[in-house]
C-alpha cells in the first residue's frame, strides 16, 4: 500500500522504508508535490500534526508525519522543536531570514554551547535526548500518535565526533551504554533503539490493524 510521508528529508524516507518494508513509502517530492507547511506548533506533536494534515489535504490518503529533534539538558531542552533551524547561541530558534546553516556547523555550535554551559556550571551535564512524535493521519477525525525518546549525551569536543551513518546530530550524540555515537550504529541497530524506530513500531502495531 502506498503511504505518504510528510517530509522532504530523504534520510527520513529511507528509515521509514526500512521500518515499513511491506508498504511503499512516498514523500511529496517523489510525485512533484510542493510541500513546505509552516510549523507553528509549540510541541513535537503539534508540528507533526500540522504536517500530516497539510499533506492529507492534498493527497487524501493515509499520511505518516513526524517531528523530531534534540533536547540538551544543559540548555533547558533546547534546541528542541527548533533543532533543524538551530544556528548557534545567537539564533536558537533559527535565523530571522529563515536560512539554515550546514549541519556540520550546527553540530559544532551545539557541542560548544553545551560544553560552555557545563564548564560554567558544574552541576549541569551533557545529557541529551532525541524526541520523535509520529502521527498516522487517516482523516480529520481519525488519527493515531506515538512519541518516544532516545537517551544519550553530547560529546565534549567536536573533534570527538565519529561515524558515517545516520544523519543530523548523530556524529556528536554519544550512547554511553554502547560506547559509540549514533552515527556509528548500523541501520538495524539504530532502528532498534532510536526515538523514530520506537515511535514507528508503536504506530506500526496500529497501522497493521487500520491499513488494509
Amino acid at each position: 500500500m502506498k503511504i505518504y510521508l510528510a517530509s522532504g528529508n530523504i534520510n527520513k524516507k529511507r528509515e521509514m522504508a526500512e521500518l515499513f518494508p511491506e508498504h511503499q513509502v512516498v514523500i511529496p517530492s517523489d510525485e512533484g508535490i510542493e510541500f513546505d507547511p509552516e510549523e507553528t506548533g509549540s510541541t513535537f506533536y503539534e508540528n507533526s500534526l500540522i504536517k500530516a494534515k497539510a499533506l492529507w489535504q492534498i493527497v487524501h490518503c493515509p499520511v505518516f508525519a513526524d517531528d523530531s529533534g534534540l533536547c540538551a539538558t544543559a540548555l533547558d531542552g533546547a534546541p528542541g522543536i527548533y533543532t533543524s533551524r538551530y544556528a548557534g547561541p545567537e539564533y536558537m530558534k533559527g535565523k530571522p531570514d529563515g536560512s539554515k546553516i550546514p549541519q556540520e556547523k550546527q553540530n559544532e555550535y551545539l557541542v560548544k554551547q553545551v560544553s560552555d554551559a557545563v564548564s560554567k556550571n558544574p552541576e549541569l551535564t551533557r545529557q541529551a535526548h532525541y524526541v520523535c512524535a509520529m502521527v498516522l493521519y487517516m482523516g480529520p477525525d481519525r488519527l493515531y500518535v506515538a512519541q518516544e525518546t532516545m537517551e544519550g549525551e553530547l560529546i565534549a569536543d567536536i573533534n570527538e565526533q565519529r561515524g558515517k551513518g545516520g544523519f543530523g546530530y548523530d556524529p556528536v550524540f554519544y550512547l554511553p551504554e554502547r560506547k559509540c555515537t549514533a552515527a556509528e550504529l548500523s541501520a538495524e541497530e539504530k532502528n532498534a533503539i532510536s526515538h523514530r524506530g520506537k515511535a514507528a513500531r508503536a504506530i506500526k502495531k496500529i497501522a497493521s490493524q487500520v491499513l488494509a
